[in-house]
């Protein structure tokens, strides 16, 4: 064998032991895939929590619209200075 073939050889064989090495970091595994995330957004998930929220508005809305119509209201104002008599 000449100096060339014995080259080629072992240049074979190196390449081969990398590319068996590589293969040796691959593994299959069972855990679950990571979810693909949609390019945009569910617009039947958005509506659903648009409604919700609006509701939740409406609730208390109703709330304050009954403590108003009860008279039971009492309004302090803090942080101002009230005027002094004869002023």
């Amino acid at each position: 064998m000449n100096w060339k073939t014995r080259a080629a050889g072992t240049a074979l064989l190196a390449t081969n032991v990398v590319s068996l090495g590589m293969l040796g970091f691959y593994q299959t595994t069972t855990a679950a895939p990571p979810q693909a995330q949609e390019p945009f957004a569910n617009a039947v998930q958005q509506r659903f929590e648009t409604i919700d929220a609006l509701r939740e508005i409406s609730s208390l809305l109703k709330e304050q619209n009954a403590l108003l119509r009860s008279g039971k209201l009492e309004v302090v104002i803090v942080g101002v200075q009230q005027p002094t008599p004869g002023r």
